[in-house]
């Protein structure tokens, strides 16, 4: 993993979860004087949620650091998303490319992507937010969630969108497919794509097929939402 932190306290919690879950933090750098990227999440009666986000060191990331020794080996695949700058996903996609490993792209939040990036990306992971950004279509069904899937794999090799309780859609060159929704007791979305996506990685790292993986992650992301977080 690499980042940055704050020396600031909430620098010192995260990085103190971070070892708690099993991380590796030797990669996460501490910015002296400034203060850690987070984001808070305001959460609805119906248990969905919105999150203001403070950059902080998020945007401080020295891109030298993708240079690190050790940091690339044995990695199959390097996942992105847009709490950092463009630049420097480009040249996270770039090394992770020249070492032979997959790039997906957790495009969250949302925001216009450079044509440089496009093309470096193998697989885009939205939500149903984040795909109506990109390609317009409004996110409502699993119908309408192939549609967009369909719509921005013109621009991307693989697409993968995520329709909350509706299910997940998929589309690339090997066609269009879906997964539907589990019904579950909705208690909180928050964190839900972190929980998908993560499932997902995990899967394909394990050399699973990308329908196996997107399988498993729509169904740890159901039981993530209907449980206290």
């Amino acid at each position: 993993m690499v980042s940055a932190v704050g020396d600031d306290g909430f620098g010192i919690f995260l990085r103190d979860r971070l070892r708690a879950a099993g991380v590796d933090d030797s990669h996460v750098a501490t910015l002296p004087g400034q203060g850690s990227g987070m984001s808070v999440a305001i959460m609805d009666a119906g248990g969905d949620y919105g999150a203001v986000i403070v950059s902080g060191t998020n945007m401080e990331i020295d891109p030298a650091r993708l240079e690190q020794e050790g940091l690339w080996e044995g990695a199959t695949h390097l996942v992105l998303q847009n709490e950092i700058p463009e630049a420097l996903n480009i040249a996270a996609a770039q090394a992770a490319h020249a070492r032979g490993l997959s790039v997906v792209l957790n495009a969250a939040p949302a925001r216009t992507l450079s044509d440089t990036l496009v093309q470096i990306i193998d697989i885009l992971v939205v939500n149903a937010g984040e795909a109506e950004a990109l390609c317009g279509i409004a996110v409502a069904s699993l119908d309408t969630a192939q549609d967009a899937a369909k719509a921005l794999s013109e621009r991307f090799r693989v697409v993968v969108v995520t329709a909350g309780g509706d299910g997940v859609a998929v589309a690339g060159m090997d066609g269009t497919y879906s997964e539907p929704g589990h019904s579950v007791t909705l208690i909180s979305t928050h964190g839900a794509g972190d929980c998908f996506i993560g499932t997902m990685i995990a899967r394909l790292v394990e050399r699973h097929a990308l329908p196996d993986a997107v399988k498993s992650a729509n169904l740890a992301a159901a039981k993530h939402v209907s449980r206290e977080v």
